[in-house]
């Protein structure tokens, strides 16, 4: 029995492990092939692909963290019960109830793209909107499939279908875009196959975990032979409810996104703007996504390593354990968060022509960029509140900021243009980060033993930046006839990100803020921790 149950847990942890490396690869798929989109299709083109992405978004985020998760944890119990009539009920209920707000959803935006367009001040936009609305239909098969097999503890075909869909995704969008350029489409038409990226990787995901199904030769019962204690309104609440929580705040960025969706290019018009510019000008804004993103994952990914050993520790009430492993995470999110944010600052002008041709908006972009901190760490403290069973608090911090996010946009743009929009993603990000912050004090009081580290991080980040900031100066003095470059540009942000990232390294450690035991906890590989204890030993 013994056995069993270690081989269980063994068999569980490998699965998480392989779900977390899939997120991993499928965020920086989804943030890095907007970088060769834009080279693609410029700033216009790319302005029309990011009005339309956060629809699909929502849809990608529903069908991979929120509902299969939800359907996973509706399914653990009743399969560990051997009750088989509740596992098929809810497997049935869940997806009707799915493909019913599948439907309604599709319908809605199908029939009202031409509304949504007009929403959001450019009626072009609603082929892409119509395209789009067909995810909405392959929502309850990828969720209910994936939640199934999560349900039974084994996470691989959700997360070879989480990479699938993605790289299938990517490729239609990169090729699509490429082909029908070339052949001489509107930016437009390039925008609406690119699209039909969405609807390509739903079926590589569904495909992928019906060959799982049948390689696993399991069948579904009929529903009408099984007789269940379980109220199918319980298990429409439970859906609905933890879901959509879960989702609003996976939804964090892109929900911001869908936002300057429908405020940014409008009020730039409507305070006089011309609407060719105006696209141009968004487009440029728009550049700013896939840096928070990239900067994010960064961040993110180490921190949320330690989440389920604070899920673990909550079932065995283990609050010392707790308190350790969540201010480790959070200084490790602040730390990362904050080298990312500035180093990005500091060398966004060459990396801006390195990734997207020219340094249009960088001023707007270095602004944007100071939120990797703020959306590093409030991601993380979410994580860490969903694993200590508090899933609506973080939700409602992201409404709060959502709201300050749209009147902020409504008061600023008009006067500030873009750099108003900036400076509106970064204080509401700002205000949800110090809404998590709080949380966490009230729920898990004395989260964070003491603040002195900061002081650490501040003097390494400052070293950092006068670092930077003086060899980029050098360079450029040394070699004046190549500042138009774009090569050029690629060696000086390369260069200049390897080199402040050794002195940040070096004066974070040289600081202390982290133990050597600490260090040991993090997911480096082996060589990489032998090095850090060597310059900490030395130091």
């Amino acid at each position: 029995m013994d056995v069993q149950s270690g081989s269980r847990v063994k068999k569980i942890w490998e699965g998480t492990f392989a779900l977390t490396i899939a997120g991993l690869i499928t965020k920086i798929l989804s943030a890095g092939y907007r970088i060769p989109y834009q080279n693609i299709a410029g700033d216009l083109g790319f302005y029309i692909y990011q009005q339309a992405y956060p629809i699909y978004g929502i849809a990608l985020i529903f069908s991979t963290y929120g509902f299969p998760v939800i359907i996973s944890k509706l399914l653990v119990e009743k399969n560990q019960q051997n009750d088989h009539a509740a596992v098929v009920k809810i497997l049935y209920i869940t997806f009707f109830t799915l493909f019913s707000i599948g439907l309604l959803l599709f319908s809605l935006l199908y029939w009202g793209a031409g509304l949504v367009a007009r929403w959001m001040g450019d009626e072009n936009l609603f082929p892409l909107i119509k395209v789009i609305s067909f995810s909405f239909l392959l929502l309850p098969f990828i969720s209910v499939l994936r939640g199934s097999f999560q349900g039974q503890g084994i996470m691989i075909p959700t997360a070879v279908s989480q990479v699938t869909e993605q790289f299938i995704r990517v490729v239609t969008i990169l090729v699509a875009s490429f082909l029908l350029l070339d052949q001489g489409y509107s930016a437009y038409e390039a925008g609406a196959g690119a699209i039909f990226g969405s609807i390509t990787g739903g079926f590589a995901a569904i495909l992928t975990l019906l060959f799982f199904i049948f390689k696993r030769k399991h069948k579904l019962k009929n529903p009408l032979t099984y007789k269940s204690t379980v109220r199918s309104r319980d298990i429409v609440r439970v859906l609905l409810t933890q879901g959509i929580t879960i989702c609003i705040s996976a939804l964090l960025l892109i929900l911001f996104q869908l936002i300057d969706s429908f405020t940014v290019y409008s009020l730039l018009t409507t305070g006089g703007m011309d609407e060719t510019v105006a696209k141009q000008v968004k487009g440029i804004y728009d550049r700013g996504q896939p840096l928070i993103q990239l900067g994010t994952i960064v961040a993110t990914s180490l921190s949320l390593s330690l989440v389920p050993l604070i899920a673990s520790a909550k079932v065995r009430k283990d609050l010392p354990f707790i308190h350790e492993k969540v201010n480790l995470s959070i200084r490790l999110s602040i730390v990362v968060g904050v080298g990312a944010a500035i180093g990005l600052a500091c060398v966004l002008e060459p990396t801006n022509k390195m990734l997207f041709k020219n340094n249009f908006g960088t001023n707007v972009l270095i602004i944007i960029g100071l939120s990797i901190l703020f959306t590093s760490l409030s991601q993380t403290i979410t994580a860490i509140l969903q694993g200590l069973g508090h899933p609506y608090l973080p939700a409602l911090s992201v409404i709060v900021g959502m709201f300050v996010k749209w009147q902020l946009n409504q008061l600023l743009i008009p006067e500030l243009h873009t750099v108003g929009a900036a400076i509106a993603t970064v204080i509401a990000f700002c205000v949800i980060t110090g809404l998590h912050l709080f949380i966490l004090h009230f729920k898990l009081p004395g989260a964070v033993k003491s603040w002195l580290f900061v002081k650490h991080v501040f003097f390494a980040t400052l070293i950092m930046a006068i670092v930077i900031v003086g060899y980029l100066s050098i360079v450029e003095m040394i070699f004046p006839s190549l500042l138009t470059s774009r090569i050029f540009a690629s060696f000086e942000s390369i260069s200049a990100v390897f080199l402040g990232g050794f002195i940040y390294l070096f004066f974070i450690l040289k600081g202390r803020v982290f133990s050597e035991e600490e260090i040991s906890l993090l997911p480096i590989s082996s060589k990489g921790k032998v090095f850090i204890d060597s310059m900490m030993k030395r130091w």
